[in-house]
């Protein structure tokens, strides 16, 4: 560990190197830049370095090995675990590297480490173009990407990780390096899945897709509508085509105004497809959906990046997620899964989900460590409030429905989708044979584990 001055000195030097903002505590604004997406989440780390390029992320990391600090990594923030933040540590903040590149020609995308998928999203727009992104706009493209990366759009154009064509990264030692499948491609495989363990992805190239109409059918139903829903969707994506997706949920009425007055804070069941196509395909597809009784819809046509925006989670409330896989969506499931309505907490803004896979998901390159790719369907409770005193109800919750899909599930995870759940839950999201693989990488790019803030692999 570092003296105090020597500390103090390295500390001095950064402020006076870093293009970028440097906070520690007790500075203006310090507290601001240490806020994310989760509020349960109340970190203090010893230094936030706000970095404008990949030469200040060089910067910081070596300031960070000089004092044996671990390191933290921002993009979006918007990990439930709240791995964008560390006590005592480093934070390499990217939120000021937000460029997105297109290359139409190419069909490609260059995106740097710290963009949203509404960054990504409206850059490649405006060329007709998309790729997998998040279901929400305020995701980071990074770790939404490395993590796996599951959206809208995955069982059109497969998982997010799927489509990523090579990655800039600066690695625990300060080096940077290239990976791809031709350069550096254990590392390569490694980023498909294994999230912020290797290093500080500066930025990630992907493949893009034309989309030149998007569509959706969303109808909000009264709660004891909810198993009809699921069956209904279930049987539409079982026989409908890859552009098809969404899922069904439960949820709180929001304060909107596609949601009639009397409905606004109660519980309402709803479904949601969303179709890479135009608005009479979608029509045709979402036929025994729109036969249901329901008391609000919004079907038609609308921008890819609007409907992105559309369940944007807003930032400041408690959260806790999970999820679980599943081998599929059988009736006796959907009851299991209507039943976990009975404790849900409302009003709040926690949703209980259910969405499918299969598609180019089920049929993408089974060679990487996504274990969770050949499951037809998945659920996430997701629960989101304001009140501290709500904490233990609202993860009981969580933590009940994601018990009650036990007897369902395959046993794999999204590492997107959860929180701390240990050591076990780690592996599931990885693979065993995938795990020791990657353990063996993170010896050779990170044997100190320096970025330990994640769904952390441990050193071989």
């Amino acid at each position: 560990m570092a003296t105090p001055s020597k500390a103090g000195a390295a500390l001095a030097a950064l402020r006076e190197d870093l293009s970028g903002d440097v906070f520690a505590p007790g500075d203006p604004g310090y507290d601001d830049a240490r806020i994310v997406f989760n509020a349960m989440i109340d970190r203090r780390p010893a230094v936030i370095a706000q970095c404008v390029d990949e030469a200040d992320v060089v910067r910081s990391v070596r300031f960070a090995r000089d004092l044996d600090l671990p390191i933290a990594v921002r993009g979006g923030g918007h990990s439930v675990a709240g791995s964008a933040l560390n006590d005592g540590g480093l934070v390499i903040d990217l939120r000021h590297m937000r460029a997105v590149t297109v290359d139409p020609a190419a069909e490609a995308v260059k995106v740097a480490g710290g963009a949203t998928m509404g960054d990504l999203d409206r850059a490649t727009q405006e060329h007709g173009l998309v790729t997998t992104g998040g279901r929400v706009s305020t995701t980071g493209v990074g770790g939404f990407v490395l993590g796996g990366g599951s959206g809208w759009l995955d069982r059109w154009c497969g998982l997010a990780v799927d489509n990523l064509i090579a990655v800039e990264l600066v690695t625990a030692d300060g080096r940077q390096v290239h990976a791809s499948a031709d350069e550096n491609p254990d590392l390569f495989w490694a980023l498909h899945g294994g999230g912020g363990n290797f290093g500080v992805a500066t930025s990630l190239t992907l493949n893009l897709y034309e989309l030149p109409e998007f569509s959706m059918a969303f109808l909000l139903c009264l709660p004891e509508y909810g198993g009809e829903l699921v069956r209904t969707f279930r049987d539409v994506i079982d026989s409908g085509p890859n552009e098809a997706s969404g899922g069904v949920l439960y949820l709180t009425g929001p304060p909107e105004d596609f949601c009639p007055p009397h409905l606004q804070g109660r519980l309402l069941s709803a479904v949601l497809l969303t179709y890479a196509g135009s608005e009479a395909a979608m029509r045709k597809v979402a036929e025994p959906l729109l036969a249901l009784p329901h008391e609000a819809a919004m079907v038609g046509p609308i921008p890819y990046v609007e409907m992105q925006r559309m369940l944007d989670d807003p930032p400041g409330f408690r959260n806790y997620w999970s999820a679980e896989y599943l081998t599929g969506l059988p009736d006796d499931y959907v009851d299991a899964f209507c039943k976990g309505v009975e404790s849900m907490p409302v009003p709040s803004g926690t949703i209980h989900v259910v969405w499918p896979q299969g598609g180019a998901i089920a049929t993408g390159p089974h060679q990487y460590p996504v274990p969770y790719r050949d499951a037809p369907w998945a659920t996430h409770p997701f629960a989101m409030w304001e009140d501290p005193a709500d904490d233990e109800r609202c993860v009981q919750w969580v933590r009940d429905v994601r018990a009650a899909a036990r007897p369902w599930s395959t046993g794999d995870v999204y590492l997107n989708f959860i929180g701390e759940e240990g050591h076990d839950r780690v592996v599931a999201g990885l693979g065993a044979d995938n795990y020791r693989r990657l353990a063996e990488i993170k010896r050779q790019y990170d044997p100190d584990n320096v970025f330990r803030f994640n769904h952390n692999i441990k050193p071989a």
